[in-house]
């Protein structure tokens, strides 16, 4: 009999892409991002799409936040150009930023080579009790950070709990 590993808390996948959420265009961000998340022990409660609007992307971090997952992740919508708006949607919705977080998802991604990681000015921060995060949307840079964002989520997800207690 094999027993369940533990999970380190529960996880939503928000994609933020007008392509993918208007059915132009598959999703291949969202199912990596779920492997990853299930490999790096996590429960994901599910992927939802939204466009690369403000109100969209607000309202599917705060639903993630009101229904009570440990970790949101949004994926796309963090670059220059005016379309990408999921850090000013994000900034609305966190009590407090993690910049270091950030910081280090920028640089590992600039260095691994995956430019839009470098470019991005996605958020890493805390809503109630939940860890909110914004990553690029290449590969490389769903890759790399997550290789870089997992074991720092677990780590506030389980400081966040003790402050619930």
């Amino acid at each position: 009999m094999e027993l369940e590993a533990p999970r380190k808390g529960r996880a939503l996948v928000v994609i933020v892409d007008d392509r993918v959420s208007h059915g132009d265009s598959p999703d291949s961000a969202g199912p990596l991002v779920t492997e990853l998340l299930v490999e790096g022990g996590f429960a994901v409660d599910g992927v939802v799409t939204v466009a690369a609007d403000e109100v969209e992307i607000r309202n599917a971090l705060n639903t993630a936040v009101i229904g009570g997952v440990d970790l949101v992740i949004s994926v796309g919508g963090t670059g220059v150009t005016p379309r990408d708006v999921t850090p000013d949607a994000t900034e609305d919705v966190l009590d407090h930023e993690i910049r270091g977080i950030a910081e280090a998802l920028r640089s590992s991604g600039l260095a691994s080579g995956a430019m839009d990681a470098g470019l991005s000015r996605g958020l890493v921060g805390v809503s109630g009790s939940t860890l909110v995060v914004n990553l690029a949307s290449s590969r490389p840079a769903i890759r790399d950070g997550m290789a870089i964002l997992l074991p720092l989520a677990a780590h506030v997800i389980e400081e966040l709990s003790w402050v619930e207690e």
